[in-house]
């Protein structure tokens, strides 16, 4: 039985954002991107790199973006038969890899999805210090002790400081692309909270000290990026999404939960359907994987890609 052409517009536009109304549709495939701070290996918890195998294939993700892995990239592809460049690793064929001429903090690659499209996608992992939340809230964790700060300018002076120049590097690669209307897919341990989440509702809860507008999440939404997580899951008081951290409970004196870590998209007819946090147990994880490999948990975002069809 065929199905009539208006029925299958109408299918296309309820799933469909940034094609024009002359535009005819469409070619839907999905994809799934995840972001994975995999600590220092993804053994330095004393479990296997299979465990992190593990995590990527109950999350059935198709591109992973990986901080902190080190030399085990191609290990952890060939666990998973996948291919692998820079920090990723993804089912997809490779068309192109894009390496940071700096060699610091951020990698690219342009992938061929299962529709035929391409898709480019970037992973960063910003620098960790100073972090402003622990200055305002006078806490080390371990880490250097930094400056006590008291205000939200001082924290938005501090965080723009430390990460804007990486970001101001991305854009610059993300600019020079050929095409500005292919999926774009920013992925990463930003070490920076977002601007969504350090709210006048969250501070009046007593979840964070104050309102902040973080510079690098609201940079990212005024270049055109999306915060995927956010996105499916817009009430932050509902839906903290905290990543960071597992090693300690959130009630902890010594520690601040936070969602440092992002999948970020942009381009045309690309809408995220579904978002989801990997962690260590239900309460802080979507998806439960135990024993748990890393400090960080994993994302997993979910898109449908609307495609148009070649007029004839």
């Amino acid at each position: 039985m065929s199905i009539p052409r208006f029925l299958l517009l109408g299918l296309a536009a309820s799933f469909t954002t940034g094609l024009k109304a002359e535009d005819k549709l469409v070619q839907e495939s999905t994809v799934r991107v995840m972001t994975y701070n995999a600590l220092h290996g993804g053994t330095k918890r004393g479990q296997p790199l299979s465990q992190s195998a593990k995590m990527i294939e109950l999350a059935k993700a198709d591109i992973v973006g990986l901080q902190e892995i080190g030399n085990n990239v191609p290990k952890l592809a060939n666990l998973l038969g996948w291919n692998h460049s820079g920090p990723f690793i993804t089912r997809y064929e490779i068309v192109e890899e894009l390496p940071d001429s700096a060699k610091r903090n951020s990698d690219g690659m342009k992938v061929k999805l299962p529709s035929g499209q391409e898709a480019y996608v970037f992973n960063l992992h910003l620098p960790h210090g100073p972090y402003q939340p622990f200055q305002l809230l006078g806490l080390t964790a371990g880490y250097r002790v930094y400056p006590k700060i008291d205000t939200e300018a001082e924290a938005i002076a501090g965080a723009n400081k430390t990460r804007a120049r990486f970001i101001a590097r991305l854009f610059k690669r993300i600019n020079a692309l050929s095409d500005q209307e292919a999926p774009i897919f920013v992925v990463g341990d930003f070490n920076e909270p977002s601007y969504l989440d350090w709210t006048e509702a969250a501070a009046k809860a007593g979840r964070h000290p104050m309102k902040v507008e973080f510079p690098t999440s609201l940079t990212m939404a005024k270049a055109g990026f999306t915060d995927a997580y956010r996105t499916v899951h817009p009430d932050e008081m509902a839906k903290p999404g905290f990543t960071w951290t597992t090693l300690k409970k959130a009630d902890d004196p010594t520690i601040h939960y936070d969602r440092i870590d992002y999948v970020y998209f942009r381009g045309k007819g690309v809408k995220v359907t579904a978002a989801k946090v990997i962690g260590e147990n239900k309460e802080n994880g979507d998806i439960v994987v135990s024993p748990y490999p890393s400090d960080h948990r994993a994302v997993v975002t979910t898109f449908s890609l609307a495609k148009k069809i070649p007029q004839k």
